[in-house]
């Protein structure tokens, strides 16, 4: 067997005991509040922690990443759509490193 197969095997026999451990030992739902809220939040945080730093260094100047991030978080907290943050940051990278290069 070659060696890729081997660590397709592995990699399946991880992410199946991470699932199917926490279905065979918790029969009755969780009670305990941090435990809930902690695995609640547990994939925005994974997604965030993923995604921040492809955000900024996919530019060819962080500080204009930086900015971009910076003025989407405030879009986004005013409710703004998720394509018209997605815009004004892609605007404001453009001219900024128009402006900065």
């Amino acid at each position: 067997m070659s060696r890729t197969y081997v660590y397709i095997l592995i990699m399946v026999l991880t992410v199946s005991f991470i699932r199917i451990l926490p279905l065979t030992l918790i029969r009755k739902p969780i009670e305990n509040r941090f435990i809930r809220d902690f695995l609640y939040y547990v994939p925005y945080v994974t997604l965030t922690v993923m995604t921040f730093p492809s955000m900024v260094l996919a530019t060819d100047n962080v500080y204009a990443g930086m900015i971009a991030f910076i003025v989407g978080s405030f879009f986004a907290y005013r409710d703004f759509g998720l394509f018209k943050v997605t815009v004004i940051c892609c605007l404001i990278v453009f001219i900024l490193e128009l402006l900065l290069i």
